[in-house]
């Protein structure tokens, strides 16, 4: 779970002092957190208002102070979704991967967004399968962000040439497919057991993903 969710249920009930600011933070942590939790439960169709303001544990009043209806809410789970997704994938771009061998490198990206999205199934199952319930624009965005992902990937790997982003788009798009079906179901061991036979799958392939240092692929292509 979210450290910023952790302090939302941790606040004290009643006179307590805190800033107004950490106040609203908190109730809007709380709220996003039900949001991904109770769609997680009945997708988003299924979930009304009431229900999320119910297992936030906050008035309606409150909720309608920070969201204008619920899609506007659901925006901002998806965005709170995207940020915890990506600061698991950064945390690991950002070392460098000098002396590294193609499949090493994109062990550490997808063992880092496969982690990230075990730590958080409600929000994985917002970000991965109720986003296409919600409106065209949303699909939108879910389809700029693996845009997205595709380049970073393409960036690790080296690829270069049409056929090698081409190959990397296609890995991301089979990978979106697995781990979106692995949250439908609630699979969280068999979403972090994607990841060997996937770099399996990249070393296998030589300099198809992009440039390649490993030695077993060499001997392969």
């Amino acid at each position: 779970m979210a450290d910023s969710a952790v302090t939302a249920r941790q606040l004290p009930r009643g006179r307590h002092g805190l800033p107004r600011e950490t106040v609203v933070a908190a109730q809007r942590d709380r709220i996003l957190l039900a949001m991904a939790e109770a769609m997680a439960e009945n997708g988003y169709v299924g979930t009304p208002v009431a229900a999320v303001i119910k297992r936030a544990g906050v008035s309606r009043e409150t909720f309608y102070e920070q969201f204008r209806s619920k899609e506007d809410c659901f925006e901002a789970a998806y965005e709170r979704a995207v940020e915890l997704m990506l600061t698991g994938i950064f945390a690991v771009t950002g070392a460098e991967f000098d002396g590294e061998t193609q499949s090493e490198r994109i062990e550490r990206v997808l063992g880092a967004y496969l982690d990230a999205l075990a730590a958080e199934p409600a929000y994985a199952r917002l970000f991965l399968v109720e986003v296409y319930a919600v409106s065209p624009e949303a699909i939108i965005r879910r389809t700029h962000l693996q845009e997205t992902f595709v380049a970073m990937v393409a960036d690790i790997l080296r690829a270069d040439t049409d056929d090698q982003l081409f190959a990397c788009q296609t890995l991301v798009a089979a990978l979106s497919a697995m781990v979106t079906n692995r949250i439908a179901v609630g699979d969280i061991d068999g979403l972090r057991a994607l990841r060997d036979p996937l770099v399996a799958l990249v070393r296998r392939s030589g300099a198809l993903f992009g440039e390649t240092s490993d030695t077993e692929a060499l001997r392969e292509v």
